[in-house]
């Protein structure tokens, strides 16, 4: 099976041509309602998102800070599992078919299912879904090469995190089976930590980029636009979750999607200034 070309690919295509950096919302499927979730994403689209993290609830984020563990839980409690985040997928595909969707989540999930629907039942329902790419944390590179190639025989790409701790030489074991882009993880410790070092990442980037030659994407500690303008200079994507859980915690239902449109809007306005 040849590789189909990626959606993820194609999009960073078209900003580079367009001198502009991608913005990339996260939110947890499910959250804060259950069936929110396809409108919240076309919203994200609406306000100048490039591509959309959907996150799979689990009860075990190790990853995650407070806020993204709490949205876990709440999406949980709405009674939302993977099978719910591949149908979010499929509704929002029937009216867009361009943007790419990213599945960010746990190795537990993803393997529960397949004991549940058959051996690769997870790659070929997250692509039959319109899934475009799949960052699971807990997949080391060097453990995950079969996977990797299974999701790109489907036009999917794998994405891994490096952090601040990353040594060249696990730099190199990402590169290797990594597609799509990379996700940077601007700070030690876990989602929604405050402190972000302008700094280190611009110091952090060369370094990565001399190993990893798809695009790199910033997340952790980005929360407005002026923080999503300094690392746009310095990065292919900017990443933000923490911030959108936070800013929807407690939101009557019909405040989510006008919310998380203007908020996006003025981080899109600041990256493109």
């Amino acid at each position: 099976m040849s590789p189909q070309p990626s959606r993820i690919a194609a999009t960073f295509e078209k900003l580079n041509q367009e001198g502009r950096k991608a913005l990339i919302p996260f939110v947890t499927a499910g959250y804060p309602f259950a069936a929110i979730t396809p409108s919240l994403m076309h919203g994200m689209v609406e306000a100048g998102s490039d591509i959309i993290e959907l996150g799979v609830p689990f009860s075990d984020p190790m990853a995650d800070g407070p806020v993204i563990q709490k949205a876990g839980d709440r999406a949980i409690a709405n009674g939302v599992g993977l099978k719910h985040v591949l149908a979010y997928v499929r509704e929002f595909r029937q009216k867009n078919h361009s943007t790419p969707v990213v599945l960010m989540g746990y190795a537990n999930p993803v393997e529960r299912y397949d004991q549940v629907h058959g051996t690769d039942a997870f790659v070929n329902d997250a692509a039959e879904a319109g899934v475009d790419g799949v960052l699971v944390v807990d997949y080391p590179p060097e453990e995950s090469e079969a996977f990797a190639a299974k999701l790109r025989a489907k036009g999917m790409d794998q994405i891994f995190l490096l952090a601040p701790t990353s040594t060249d030489e696990r730099m190199q074991q990402v590169a290797r089976v990594a597609s799509g882009y990379v996700y940077y993880v601007s700070l030690k410790g876990v989602t929604g930590s405050n402190a972000l070092d302008l700094d280190a990442v611009g110091e952090m980037l060369p370094r990565i980029k001399q190993h990893v030659h798809i695009p790199v994407g910033v997340g952790f500690g980005i929360r407005d636009g002026q923080t999503a303008h300094a690392v746009a200079q310095m990065a292919d994507a900017v990443i933000i979750g923490s911030k959108i859980i936070q800013l929807l915690e407690d939101q009557p239902h019909e405040k989510i999607v006008p919310l998380t449109i203007d908020f996006l809007r003025g981080v899109r306005k600041a990256m493109d200034a």
